[in-house]
């Protein structure tokens, strides 16, 4: 082949190759927009890392102040959070602490369960407080499921049942509405809003199935269609679709804030099982409970209360029955906002900490309550577990054999000192910054904020 013949293949190759680009370049550019996800935000979460009562409505309330929207994405009003904001106490069940925000819309995702004859109290009881103008920022999901009264009679029935076994739940028919929903015969917020003839076939047929269950079950069937063709016409101007809604929301750039429900050893899946409640308020419920993938995730943040609490029965290694349980449960005020029941007090759990550090991945923590630790001369942690005399590097599945561990300690000096008016970290004891560090050290994941006290001013941010 000639030298010339050569250069004009190469030519017509070079051709070839140039033209194939030119016509490659729209898609490339297009495959690479789509594989950056554009300019979309990245949703703030916010979980309870023990047993509950962390304080999570504080720490909401707090980053809703510069938030967007706030979401609960799972549980119902067995849930209980206490927001302070210039003197004014704020208990919230079922609403978003955000709500509290003027400028922030608050949504209740499809994974929560909705009781409506609470959720319009809730309402009526924080507007006596001082809520306002929530009426054009509440936004609600068509496919969150519906609890009716007779799911609460149903779940104190099977409690009742179970007698010493019972489990020492809100009874709030939170779990019997799971339970529907699991079984396919729940009611949705949307069918409320539909066809009311087919809703009023379905309820029929709901409330039948559980009267074959409980006989002594008695329902007022047709007043209560009655009470509820008016709670449509009540709640129907906040419903939305809001699968679409959080997206676009995202796709604005607008600032999301999802507010966990119950707490990470709460978790039907992760938690003391059955000592939990009936749905995942871990970082799993984010998603299916709002409809948001994996990758729409950033920061997660952990609560942590500087000691462990627990309402209710179930295995708890670091429980305290004597005189140090009872002073941290009369300056942590700690009683139940839902249940008003006493929680059992213990000293702070690192090994629980770091399994459901595992299941979350928090990428920071809010260290709440340090100030209730402020009068003791000494503070043990809970740095391991022994079971059968051996050390174990796991959490235990099963509650009896978390019940038989062994909790190993480590003890510190307390600062016996009041944090409560500090709002800087410089400001701080000393040993309460080493009781911050050991936790830090141990989790490998750093404390961030520190709460010193109820209201949304008394947090020190890192």
């Amino acid at each position: 082949m000639s030298a010339c013949t050569r250069m004009q293949q190469q030519q017509q190759t070079n051709q070839q190759a140039n033209g194939n680009d030119s016509l490659a370049s729209p898609r490339k550019k297009q495959r690479m927009s789509m594989s950056s996800g554009g300019s979309i935000s990245k949703v703030t979460v916010v979980l309870g890392a023990q047993w509950g009562d962390e304080g999570k409505g504080k720490v909401v309330d707090m980053l809703a102040m510069d938030a967007d929207v706030v979401c609960r994405c799972q549980g119902g009003n067995n849930a209980g959070h206490t927001v302070v904001v210039e003197g004014a106490e704020f208990n919230f069940h079922l609403l978003p602490s955000g709500i509290i925000n003027p400028r922030c819309k608050s949504v209740i995702g499809n994974g929560v369960v909705i009781h409506l004859p609470g959720l319009f109290e809730e309402l009526e009881k924080n507007e006596a407080k001082g809520l306002k103008n929530w009426e054009d920022r509440l936004v609600i999901s068509d496919r969150a499921h519906i609890v009716f009264d007779f799911h609460q009679q149903v779940d104190g029935l099977q409690e009742l049942e179970k007698g010493t076994q019972s489990l020492g739940t809100t009874k709030k028919g939170i779990g019997p509405t799971y339970s529907s929903k699991a079984s396919r015969n729940g009611l949705r917020i949307g069918d409320l809003l539909g066809d009311f003839e087919k809703f009023s076939q379905k309820f029929n047929t709901l409330v039948t199935s559980y009267q074959k269950m409980f006989p002594a079950l008695h329902v007022d069937v047709k007043a209560e269609l009655e009470r509820y063709k008016e709670f449509s016409k009540r709640i129907r101007p906040y419903v939305k679709e809001t699968v679409q809604y959080l997206h676009q929301a995202l796709k604005d750039g607008k600032k999301v804030l999802v507010e966990g429900a119950n707490a990470a050893m709460l978790d039907i899946d992760f938690g003391t099982y059955p000592y939990v409640t009936s749905s995942n308020c871990s970082i799993g419920g984010v998603c299916t409970g709002l409809g948001l993938p994996p990758s729409t995730i950033g920061e997660i943040i952990g609560v942590v209360k500087a000691y462990t609490t627990r309402v209710g029965d179930g295995p708890f290694p670091t429980e305290l029955s004597c005189s140090i349980g009872e002073l941290l449960q009369s300056r942590g005020h700690e009683i139940g906002v839902t249940t008003k029941r006493k929680r059992r007090c213990g000293w702070l759990d690192l090994p629980l900490l770091k399994f459901t550090t595992l299941v979350n991945g928090y990428t920071s923590i809010c260290l709440t309550k340090l100030d209730i630790l402020d009068t003791l001369p000494e503070i043990k942690v809970c740095i391991g577990y022994r079971l059968n005399g051996k050390d174990i590097d796991y959490f235990p599945s099963s509650t009896w054999e978390l019940a038989k561990v062994e909790s190993v300690y480590k003890t510190i000096e307390g600062w016996q000192s009041t944090t409560e008016g500090v709002r800087s970290l410089d400001k701080l004891p000393l040993n309460a910054h080493k009781y911050i560090q050991l936790i830090e050290e141990y989790l490998g994941v750093p404390v961030k904020w520190i709460g010193v006290g109820a209201g949304r001013e008394s947090v020190i941010t890192l």
